[in-house]
C-alpha cells in the first residue's frame, strides 16, 4: 500500500494494522516528523519516502527521498500498489485522492476534505471510509429502508464550558479534548463541531441523498444510529479506536478480532447533548448546507483560513465559525468541474484574507 500522512495517528495506527495483515509499504508520506518516520523506515523498508520540507530531505534516512506535492502524485502513478491510505490533513489531500481514483486504485480515506470540497466528481464506490462514524453506518446498513442516519460527536473541549467564557478560548484550551489526542486542526474542528459537519457531508456524498443528523454521546462509544422506517433504531457500540474501520479498509474479508468488546456493566451509563447554535454557531448553516453538499468547498477553504487567523492570533476563537458563515453567505455558489473547485478554494481563501 500507499500511506499518506505516515506519522499522525491515523497513519501510526495504519501501519499497526499493516503489521498485522502483513502488507507490504511501498511508499511512506510524512510531514515534519522525520525522526518518528525514521523509525517506520527501518521497520517497514518503503521502496519510496516523500516528505513536505525540502530542507529536511537531509535528515531522512532513505536513499529514495522526494519533497511535496508532485512527488507525491508522481509517488501514486508510478506505484504498483493497489492501495491508496490517504490521512493527510487539509484541502492538501484533495490532489492525492484524485490521482489515485484516476489510476485506478482503492481509497481508504481518512482525509476529510476530498469529499467534503469534491464530493460531486468523486466515484466514492472506490472509497472506503476510515471514520468511526462512516464505518458505523455502513457496518449497521441492512436491506431496510432508512428514515435517517445519524452520527455522534464528543462536543469537543468546550462542551462543558460556559457559554460566555467561549469568546475568550485560546489555541491551547482548544486542544484540551475530553477523550482523547488527536492533531491540531482536527482538535479545532472538534470544538467548533465543523469536523461532525464535514462527516455529514461526507456521510452525504458516501451513502446518497437522505436524511442526516449528528447528536452528542460524551464517552465515545456510540459511533452511529440508524433510524429505519419500522420506527426502530440500532447503534453501533464500539472501543474508540481506529484500528478497527482501519482494518476493513486494510482487508476487505477481515475476520479477526482487532479491540476488546464494550463492557456494558463498566460503563454504567451514556449521555447524550444535542448540538446547540449557541454553544456551536456553525450548526445554523447544517440544513442548508446537506441540501447543497456541493457547497462544501466554499466551507472547507473559509475554515481552513480562519484557523490560520485564529493560530496567529488575529481573529477569537467564536470568530471561526462567524468567518465560515460570512464565507458561505457571499459564496452562493458551487462548482461545475474540478477545475472550479480549486478555483472557488482560492477565492474564498483570498477573501477571508
Amino acid at each position: 500500500m500507499i500511506l499518506l500522512g505516515s506519522t499522525g495517528s491515523i497513519g501510526v495506527n495504519t501501519l499497526e494494522v499493516a503489521k498485522k495483515f502483513s502488507i507490504e509499504v511501498e511508499v511512506l508520506v510524512a510531514g515534519n516528523n522525520i525522526s518518528l518516520l525514521n523509525t517506520q523506515i527501518k521497520e517497514h523498508n518503503p521502496k519510496t519516502v516523500v516528505i513536505a520540507n525540502r530542507d529536511d530531505l537531509h535528515k531522512v534516512e532513505h536513499k529514495n527521498v522526494f519533497c511535496g506535492e508532485e512527488a507525491i502524485l508522481r509517488a501514486i502513478e508510478e506505484s504498483s500498489s493497489e492501495l491508496v491510505v490517504n490521512a493527510l490533513v487539509g484541502f492538501l489531500g484533495l490532489r492525492p485522492t484524485l490521482t489515485a481514483l484516476k489510476c485506478n486504485k482503492r481509497v481508504a480515506l481518512a482525509n476529510k476534505e476530498s469529499l467534503v470540497a469534491c464530493g460531486a466528481f468523486i466515484d466514492t464506490s472506490k472509497i472506503q471510509p476510515i471514520d468511526s462514524e462512516h464505518f458505523g453506518l455502513w457496518y449497521l446498513m441492512q436491506e431496510r429502508p432508512v428514515d435517517k442516519m445519524i452520527i455522534t460527536a464528543s462536543g469537543g473541549a468546550f462542551r462543558d464550558w460556559e457559554i460566555e467564557r467561549l469568546k475568550n478560548a485560546t489555541l491551547a484550551d482548544t486542544q484540551k479534548h475530553p477523550n482523547w489526542s488527536m492533531g491540531q486542526k482536527i482538535t479545532i474542528d472538534s470544538a467548533t463541531m465543523m469536523n461532525k459537519m464535514f462527516e455529514l457531508l461526507e456521510a452525504r456524498w458516501l451513502f446518497g441523498e437522505g436524511r442526516y443528523d449528528a447528536i452528542i454521546e460524551t464517552k465515545s462509544l456510540i459511533h452511529a444510529l440508524i433510524d429505519f422506517k419500522d420506527g426502530s433504531t440500532t447503534a453501533h457500540f464500539a472501543n474508540a479506536n481506529m484500528q478497527l474501520p482501519i482494518a476493513f479498509a486494510l482487508n476487505t474479508t477481515m475476520q479477526e478480532n482487532i479491540l476488546p468488546h464494550v463492557d456494558l456493566l463498566k460503563v454504567g451509563s451514556l449521555e447524550f447533548r444535542e448540538i446547540t447554535t449557541d454553544r456551536y454557531p456553525l450548526w445554523q448553516i447544517k440544513d442548508e448546507l446537506l441540501k447543497n453538499p456541493a457547497r462544501g468547498v466554499v466551507v472547507n477553504a473559509a475554515n481552513e483560513a480562519a484557523i490560520e487567523k485564529f493560530i496567529a492570533r488575529e481573529i477569537g476563537f467564536m470568530d471561526i465559525a462567524k468567518t465560515v458563515i460570512r464565507a458561505y453567505e457571499k459564496f452562493d455558489t458551487a462548482p461545475k468541474s474540478v477545475d472550479d473547485v480549486f478555483g472557488l478554494d482560492e477565492e474564498v481563501r483570498s477573501f477571508i484574507r
